[in-house]
């Protein structure tokens, strides 16, 4: 090569550990974006139903949690039950398929990481942002059933906390990548912590006000509940659209800043990892 020129891309291994390379990331929003339109054709391909699919797991699960929660167990809820579990539902999907699909983005994408090369953040953002497609059809549904609250039963009293909606999504996004980030980078070389993950969650899910409202926990969980990061989305989101509740703008205070730190810490530990993944994958 003459000294005159210069090369257009190189390629390290040796950087600082708190280089995040999100320049690098921004320019491969191309491949984002392939990544996501693939996410989307390959989920429906070869099905009659299509985006249905995205109806009925919540309709379904919904009347799961009403039937047992409430109609067995008789557990309080804020609001109408339909429309409380519906949020709880609707949210909880989102984080969850997006966290666990990101928590295995080393093991399930080793071939095309080994490769080729490209910025590793690539693939965890897709996964969020394709997910996010999943939540709008869903989030969707929940807006019918509000209006037909609103409207005909009118026990719902929407306010304008309903403009930080965008916010919450971001907040849920960014945790969920944060998180995903941090047990993908565990599980390469801890494979046990993927079959113990698909456990934790589900038990994850009782810890956050998806089934009970704060208000109806008992008084020992309150510590634990209002630690959970989770808590003051679920809360707000639901105050906003229903009305009722125990929200306090302080407890979104504390989500933000709790998933401001979480991302943070993930997107350090993945850009470690990713380094030498390959050898223990």
């Amino acid at each position: 090569m003459n000294s005159t020129n210069q090369w257009t891309e190189v390629i390290s291994s040796k950087h600082n550990f708190f280089t995040l390379n999100l320049k690098e990331v921004w320019r491969y929003r191309d491949l984002v974006y392939m990544l996501v339109r693939r996410d989307f054709v390959t989920t429906f391909k070869q099905t009659v139903l299509g985006p249905v699919w995205f109806f009925v797991q919540p309709i379904l699960t919904t009347l799961m949690f009403l039937l047992v929660f409430r109609g067995i167990a008789n557990l309080p809820v804020d609001g109408p039950p339909i429309a409380f579990y519906l949020a709880g539902t609707t949210l909880w999907s989102y984080f969850s398929t997006s966290m666990t699909s990101t928590s295995n983005v080393f093991r399930g994408n080793a071939n095309i990481f080994g490769k080729v090369y490209f910025p590793r953040l690539v693939m965890p953002i897709s996964i969020v942002i394709s997910n996010l497609m999943r939540f709008g059809v869903q989030f969707l549904l929940f807006i019918v059933v509000i209006l037909y609250y609103l409207i005909f039963e009118k026990n719902v009293y929407p306010n304008w906390w309903i403009l930080a909606t965008p916010f919450l999504i971001v907040l849920m996004a960014g945790l969920s990548l944060g998180l995903g980030m941090i047990f993908s980078s565990m599980t390469t070389k801890y494979k046990d912590l993927s079959m113990l993950l698909g456990f934790g969650i589900q038990l994850f899910m009782y810890a956050t006000p998806v089934i009970l409202p704060v208000s109806g926990m008992p008084e020992w969980a309150l510590p634990y509940i209002n630690a959970n990061p989770l808590t003051g989305i679920f809360e707000c989101f639901k105050y906003a659209f229903i009305g009722t509740g125990s929200f306090e703008p302080s407890m979104l205070i504390y989500s933000t800043i709790s998933t401001f730190v979480i991302l943070l810490i993930g997107t350090l530990i993945f850009n470690k990892v990713e380094k030498s993944f390959m050898d223990t994958v």
